[in-house]
């Protein structure tokens, strides 16, 4: 099993910058795949980004591409988002996600396991 817990959500103003880390327990962690979704109020849980299991692969969302970083420390079991630039329409709470395969999937039903999430505000 797999626990997530997600941190360094928070307020910050448009255009400025937040970075989020997500903790996993697990001895699995280092061989998969791990991504970072994220929800808004009224809408549907959505992709950010995902990192393949060694770091080597990324995928980014059309709407935060350019603007986030997706990265890993493995041996800290560690995953994090930089996220620069942001926009109000980045509000939403943000949860970290591990995959059932070691690559960088974009698709929600290929992770398995979730934390709890942190929430991401940003002001005009």
């Amino acid at each position: 099993q797999v626990q997530l817990v997600e941190s360094g959500g928070g307020l910050v103003q448009a255009g400025g910058p937040l970075r989020l880390s997500c903790v996993a327990s697990g001895r699995t962690f280092s061989r998969l795949g791990m991504g970072w979704f994220r929800q808004a109020p009224g809408k549907e849980r959505e992709f950010v980004a995902a990192i393949s299991w060694s770091g080597g692969n990324t995928r980014y969302s059309d709407s935060v591409k350019g603007r986030f970083t997706i990265s890993r420390d493995n041996d800290k079991n560690t995953v994090y988002l930089q996220m620069d630039s942001l926009e109000p329409a980045d509000t939403a709470v943000y949860y970290c996600a591990s995959s059932i395969y070691p690559t960088a999937a974009g698709g929600q039903k290929t992770y398995n396991y979730w934390g709890r999430g942190t929430q991401v505000t940003v002001s005009s």
